[in-house]
């Protein structure tokens, strides 16, 4: 049976594929209460299976004043008291919104920049005052996010990688060949083509024996071709009913993100794809035995210099616990805990094959959480515990918005007949409590599915009950943690501007467009260089403006911090990751500081002035160090391709995935506060969302084409009350 099989049922099925891992619990499953029959095979809690913090998260004070003390104006202000309006060709909607908010943006040109110090330095060359805004700084974040990314990846993941799968091959071909001629051999040939994919997908050249090679070869026909939903080849069995066979969504084996830069990213991108999308199901116990023999091979395989395969295993896995999350799928630490209480911590491996102890495995197995976030086709009649709970070698990694997005879905949202197949990214503001975002939701709709109400309450709920430390448990969670002053509606504390419900949209237009980043740069989970600042100083700098937002700068100044102590301490901080951190904690001191200075009234100095003035070099110089070198052996980076535009699937409906963008920034032209008032511009991003067949997973490089070819898809409508052309 084939998957054109699956494709013609007509069967609705839930498939909702997204970055899974069990950092987070909303609905803990509890252990179940022992009985007389089963008292004998109660066992106490796995032990030793988390690991310690990479670093600690140190709250950052703001100091707010109880009201403005800026001198202000009041709104609407008419624009006739506005200097250096003259020097603009603005249309009249954009007048019009700059007369009735105070801001406006433009609606972005093709062709015009390509990076956001390009609209700072344009704007500086005419002498013109700039607006920092928030949209630019948490852009620099997720540059030198997806900088430290690739550096860690292509330094040391990739290598390991390398080893461990040398090592884990080599490990399972014993197993093999000692188990041959028992009921365990074939679950260990099984595991000799998992490692087997795994090599060829690293373009390796390990010997695989000649019984995996079919399976081997089945595989990664169906991984190049990247077609989508099929039965897995190494999955599948003729004695597993048609609803049990594997299926796997091989779509999601397209290199994207980061990973489309060069081939060894590339190989890389899909075997972390395979090692963390493929589940030995505790359903089946010719997989639960794969996963128990796979648990010793580890214990014992090592590589050829010596280092064991645990500890390259670790080393991978632990620093991507700390920048985007744990595993939510059971994995080693789960199953060798378990396993040692059963079988003894040096088991034969035909212990596995003992009914008696295999099925005290499976009972005290049932004690152990399932995933919270489902990753895997899931037939309507099915229990979705039961089918997705089990071991992954390198298991995706669960998020808050996954989970989110997994609770505002079909199963749980929507009917048979009307399907919430698809989320929003409305939907995670809102779980976070943005008002707005739910009155936009509801305008659009969606609050009409069936269940949706309730399930967004009960969300709400979990979400309202985390504390500081769930938070900041890892970079992934507390870079969503620094979006929250973003989208909080602003009071009397802040200028009249920021006091509009444009505004508040605004910000969450900026908010969801560091949201893409973030999920761009985690898709798959050089010295500090100095630019040209181009022009020469006035008498007198502009008097330009820092958004004031305090907090925000706050929360992303605690995280930079914690991601540079992080590294530190794991010893993977490399000189160019340090001086690239150093730099942008210096620039969110400042930015800090200078909010503060202009919510309180308090005057800026005139070297302050400069620094906004002579923003845009900044903002060129961090593009610069966050760019791979043209010439590794000189160290020149490579800056004229450079473009912000970046796009990310984030999660699979019914024979479709949503896609968020962002495209290049434009121009926010603000009216500053200070008199005499004077006109600002900054740049801030453009933000899309838009659905795609599963197999048309996008890549930067077609939502690049697609966008300077002008064929874009529009913006979505909410953000019409301050972007206009």
């Amino acid at each position: 049976m084939n998957k054109n099989f699956y494709r013609s049922t007509g069967i609705i099925m839930i498939l909702f594929i997204i970055q899974a891992a069990c950092t987070f619990s909303p609905s803990p499953t509890p252990a179940p209460t022992p009985t007389k029959e089963d008292e004998q095979t109660s066992l106490p809690p796995v032990e030793g299976v988390f690991m310690p913090a990479f670093a600690e998260y140190s709250l950052i004070s703001v100091r707010l004043p109880d009201t403005y003390l800026g001198e202000g104006y009041s709104l609407p202000i008419d624009l006739n008291l506005v200097d250096g309006l003259e020097d603009l060709e603005l249309s009249d909607a954009q007048l019009d919104l700059l007369s009735q908010n105070g801001f406006a943006v433009a609606s972005p040109v093709t062709g015009m920049w390509q990076e956001f110090y390009q609209v700072y330095e344009s704007g500086r060359y005419y002498h013109m005052p700039n607006f920092i805004t928030t949209d630019s700084i948490y852009h620099v974040y997720h540059l030198l996010f997806d900088k430290m990314l690739r550096d860690l990846e292509t330094s040391y993941f990739i290598s390991d990688l390398r080893s461990l799968t040398t090592a884990m091959l080599a490990a399972t071909i014993s197993q093999w060949e000692t188990l041959q001629g028992t009921s365990l051999e074939e679950s260990a040939l099984r595991n000799v083509a998992y490692f087997g994919v795994a090599d060829r997908l690293l373009e390796l050249t390990d010997s695989i024996p000649p019984e995996a090679q079919s399976y081997v070869e089945a595989e990664l026909a169906l991984i190049y071709s990247a077609s989508g939903a099929g039965i897995s080849p190494l999955w599948d069995r003729a004695d597993l009913p048609d609803d049990e066979k594997l299926i796997e969504d091989y779509s999601q084996y397209i290199p994207r993100g980061h990973y489309t830069r060069t081939e060894e990213l590339k190989t890389y991108f899909r075997s972390m794809m395979w090692y963390g999308r493929l589940t030995f199901r505790l359903m089946d116990d010719f997989e639960t035995r794969r996963a128990l023999l796979l648990t010793q091979a580890i214990r014992s395989a090592s590589a050829e210099d010596g280092t064991p395969a645990l500890s390259l295993w670790q080393d991978i896995y632990e620093p991507t616990v700390f920048i985007v999350g744990k595993a939510d799928d059971l994995g080693f630490y789960e199953y060798g805990g378990l396993s040692d209480q059963i079988f003894g911590s040096s088991p034969d491996l035909l212990d596995f094959a003992d009914e008696t102890l295999f099925t005290r495995f499976k009972d005290a197995s049932a004690a152990l959480p399932p995933p919270q976030v489902n990753s895997m086709w899931v037939w309507i009649w099915q229990e979705q515990e039961t089918v997705t709970k089990g071991f992954r070698f390198m298991g995706q990694r669960f998020t808050l918005d996954a989970y989110v997005f997994g609770q505002l879905i079909w199963r749980k949202v929507g009917t048979l007949d009307n399907p919430r197949d698809l989320p929003k990214s409305l939907d995670v503001l809102a779980a976070m409590g943005s008002e707005e975002a739910y009155t936009i939701l509801d305008e659009m709709g969606e609050t009409d599915y069936e269940n949706y109400e309730s399930q967004m309450t009960k969300v709400r709920a979990e979400v309202a009950g985390f504390g500081l430390d769930s938070w900041t448990q890892n970079l992934y969670w507390s870079w969503l943690y620094s979006l929250q002053p973003l989208f909080e509606p602003k009071g009397t504390q802040y200028p009249a501007f920021m006091q509009t419900q444009a505004w508040l949209r605004k910000d969450m237009h900026t908010a969801l467009s560091s949201w893409t980043e973030l999920k761009h740069d985690t898709i798959l989970y050089a010295k500090q260089v100095m630019a040209e600042m181009g022009g020469g100083p006035d008498e007198e700098p502009p008097k330009g403006y820092v958004e004031p937002n305090p907090e925000a700068y706050a929360r992303l100044l605690a995280l930079a911090e914690m991601t540079r102590s992080g590294l530190d301490n794991r010893g993977i901080l490399d000189d160019t990751t340090r001086a690239n951190l150093d730099n942008l904690i210096d620039e969110l001191d400042f930015l800090l500081m200078i909010s503060e200075k202009e919510l309180s009234g308090v005057p800026r100095t005139e070297d302050e002035y400069w620094e906004i003035q002579y923003y845009g070099g900044w903002l060129e110089s961090m593009t610069i160090a966050a760019a791979d070198p043209a010439d590794p052996e000189t160290g020149r980076m490579q800056i004229h391709d450079q473009k912000s535009a970046l796009i990310a699937d984030v999660a699979t409906g019914i024979g479709r995935v949503l896609e968020e963008g962002v495209g290049y920034p434009t121009a926010m032209y603000v009216v500053v506060p200070d008199q005499p008032y004077q006109i600002a511009m900054g740049a801030v991003y453009t933000y899309y969302e838009f659905p795609v067949g599963q197999e048309e997973r996008m890549t930067d490089e077609e939502w690049q084409a697609m966008l300077e070819s002008g064929s874009a898809p529009d913006a979505p409508e909410w953000t019409q009350s301050f972007i206009v052309p």
